[in-house]
């Protein structure tokens, strides 16, 4: 088993990294220091773990909750619903929640924990790649809006990640696919080297191999831990992480959070980028085809869905957490492992981009 910290003095916690850690009595009950336990999961991934979790709590006995898969389901009233349960089981403020899911799941339970009473304890436990790089990892909790994504959320961070590679075994090949766009990201934003690494070793990650797995999880995680340990709550460095996402996130929204996962929308949200810092002569067109290659090797998306349009990208890029005064704000290349948050951008070179990729590449 790997361990990393994130870094965050009195709320550090541990990330950490293993096969058949979901199993691992001694760590649930290391971080769990209350007999009110309530587990969070959804419809997909109870059948397949949650009795293997409730075993692994040994005699701390567990309420659950089971909700939808989906993003469309990332929402006030499944929230509502979960904060109904804790206080139906009558649960107090020393109560802990487990996240045992993807990242919709750890976003809904850690929103959840942030709010009830205050906030209670939560561990997650992450069971898909995108979730297991980056979302579970960093507090960041959140529910969607229809008119945006992630609008209604705190900065709160869990208690103990504990991620098991092999259950990624249990994946569809889609959704490999989509959390690699994240391990990706993190090569992108900081780390060329890992880049470099990934170009080689793509078809590894695709076919799970356990030592690639491993490497590149350990990898992100901690390339995310040192950015949030400087900025937590995302005043500088931490918005370096959102390459692709405000793009991506006007795709979900646009979607109405349904048909393209998250990854999916990232992956395109990150070939946007790179179009669009070539277009201003920030970044070589070398680059922007080694990051449309791995892309194209990870078989993620290359263009817009139908009915998505460049107006219709603006006006929902408009609305996003990173908007400054109205302004838009975007994370842009200089370099491979060199990124930087911008304003100052020419808008007819975004109309280019976004038309681009909405009309000029093969369909998805």
């Amino acid at each position: 088993m790997r361990e990393l910290t994130v870094d965050l003095g009195q709320y550090s916690y541990p990330v950490l990294i293993g096969e058949g850690i979901l199993d691992r009595t001694d760590l649930y009950k290391k971080y769990i220091n209350t007999g009110q336990v309530m587990i969070v999961t959804n419809e997909t991934i109870a059948p397949l773990y949650l009795e293997r979790v409730l075993r692994s709590l040994g005699e701390i006995r567990a309420e659950k909750v089971i909700i939808p898969d989906g993003e469309e389901y990332k929402n006030l009233e499944t929230m509502n619903h979960i904060i109904t349960r804790l206080l139906q089981n009558r649960f107090s403020r020393t109560c802990c929640l487990i996240a045992l899911g993807g990242g919709v799941v750890g976003d809904i339970t850690g929103f959840a924990a942030a709010c009830y009473q205050r906030g209670v304890n939560y561990i997650q436990v992450p069971t898909t790649i995108l979730a297991q790089v980056d979302s579970s990892v960093g507090g960041k909790t959140a529910v969607n809006h229809q008119l945006g994504k992630n609008m209604i959320g705190a900065f709160y961070q869990p208690r103990a990640v504990i991620t098991d590679v092999s259950v990624l075994k249990t994946l569809n090949r889609r959704e490999i696919q989509a959390g690699l766009s994240e391990v990706i990201k993190y090569g992108l934003i900081r780390d060329p080297g890992f880049f470099a690494w990934l170009e080689k070793n793509i078809a590894r990650l695709l076919e799970l191999d356990s030592e690639a797995l491993v490497y590149a999880i350990e990898k992100s995680c901690r390339n995310k831990a040192e950015v949030v340990a400087v900025d937590e709550r995302e005043a500088g460095e931490r918005a370096l992480l959102n390459l692709g996402h405000t793009f991506g996130h006007a795709i979900e929204t646009g979607l109405g959070y349904k048909d393209w996962l998250h990854g999916e929308a990232v992956a395109l949200g990150m070939l946007m980028a790179a179009d669009l810092s070539f277009r201003h002569g920030w970044l070589s067109a070398q680059d922007v085809t080694r990051i449309t290659n791995i892309i194209q090797a990870a078989a993620l998306p290359q263009r817009l869905p139908d009915g998505l349009d460049a107006n219709t990208m603006l006006e929902l890029m408009s609305v996003d957490k990173k908007a400054r005064n109205g302004q838009m704000r975007l994370v842009l290349l200089q370099d491979i492992g060199k990124a930087f948050v911008t304003d100052d951008f020419d808008r007819t070179r975004l109309e280019e981009t976004l038309k681009q990729y909405s009309s000029a590449m093969e369909q998805h």
